[in-house]
């Protein structure tokens, strides 16, 4: 992974880290496994000793892509974006599951905020717009985050408009 720029020559108007919800612990996840393995072998069980042997096979079929499913998501959770806005520069960087990086830097004058609304839901999409291009931002955010997210990116984009050292307050 490479490392971030060095940003001790200006200040600093924002810095986000942003990485995906996992609610669940790593001991959560076990206590949920261990719960949902003994409840499917005793149903399987009581399947069983009614003469449908079969359904024992799939009651553990069902268990292995639980774990499975867990385990994806799980993976997935490495993923991160981080952005950084200083009265030069914007830069963003997306860290993939798998540790794959890109990066993209941007003059923070240039570039636009845009964002996706549905009236239902809030927020669903954020975007970076520069040069009629969108770079497409905080996706793994809920839709307040999002609006949270779109209200203090766009203080640090006004800043750097203004050529000021620290947004302004909101």
């Amino acid at each position: 992974m490479n490392p971030l720029p060095d940003y001790d020559h200006e200040p600093v108007l924002l810095s986000a880290l942003l990485t995906p919800h996992r609610s669940l612990s790593g001991r959560g996840f076990a206590v949920v496994m261990i719960f949902l393995a003994a409840v499917s072998f005793v149903t399987g069980m009581a399947f069983l000793m009614m003469g449908a042997w079969p359904v024992l096979g799939f009651f553990g079929l069902d268990v292995a892509l639980v774990y499975v499913a867990f385990r994806i998501n799980y993976a997935r959770a490495a993923a991160f974006e981080e952005i950084i806005v200083t009265p030069s520069d914007l830069h963003v960087r997306k860290v993939g599951p798998r540790g794959e990086v890109t990066e993209w830097r941007f003059n923070p004058l240039w570039v636009r905020l845009d964002r996706d609304d549905e009236e239902e839901f809030g927020i669903t999409r954020l975007f970076l717009v520069f040069r009629g291009r969108r770079l497409s931002i905080a996706g793994f955010l809920g839709p307040d985050e999002k609006a949270s997210f779109s209200k203090a990116l766009g203080s640090a984009l006004a800043a750097a408009r203004r050529g000021a050292a620290r947004p302004a307050p909101t």
